[in-house]
């Protein structure tokens, strides 16, 4: 399958700020950042994988993977499982619009980016927990980030 990314930009921009109803929002539990950008890649093209603990699906809020709605889970998929989404870590210089960003505080990733436009060199991101749309990731504070190539 290629990923749309076009589509999952329209997703990202028409929900950063509000919630699609297919879709329970974790805001108050914990975040919803990852569940917000699973749902980017969903609208995206790409099939949810039901596979138990290694899956990457969502069917309802007591009905979903780890990597759906988890920071850790989610990032561990897209790197190491063999099923699409997939991701690779790669520079700045490399990224594009439709790819993943990871915040890291210096212990652990703690929350989840989607990257929205790049434009004059300047990085903007859809997210959610903290509802944003077209944020310049200059405005985030964290220790480090992480670049996620979204593989086609």
């Amino acid at each position: 399958m290629k990923y749309n990314r076009q589509n999952a930009i329209w997703y990202a921009n028409q929900y950063a700020l509000g919630k699609n109803p297919d879709f329970y929002y974790f805001g108050g539990i914990g975040g919803d950042c990852t569940n917000f950008v699973s749902q980017c890649l969903y609208a995206g093209g790409f099939d949810m994988v039901y596979h138990d603990f290694e899956g990457w699906f969502y069917v309802n809020p007591n009905f979903r993977s780890a990597s759906w709605s988890g920071v850790e889970f989610f990032r561990n998929y897209l790197l190491n499982f063999e099923k699409a989404p997939n991701g690779e870590i790669v520079g700045r210089d490399e990224i594009q619009e439709g790819d993943i960003i990871f915040l890291n505080n210096g212990k652990r990733y703690y929350h989840s980016l989607f990257i929205s436009k790049i434009e004059d060199d300047e990085i903007y991101v859809c997210a959610h927990s903290n509802p944003a749309k077209n944020r310049k990731l200059t405005e985030y504070k964290f220790y480090k980030c992480e670049f996620i190539h979204i593989k086609e």
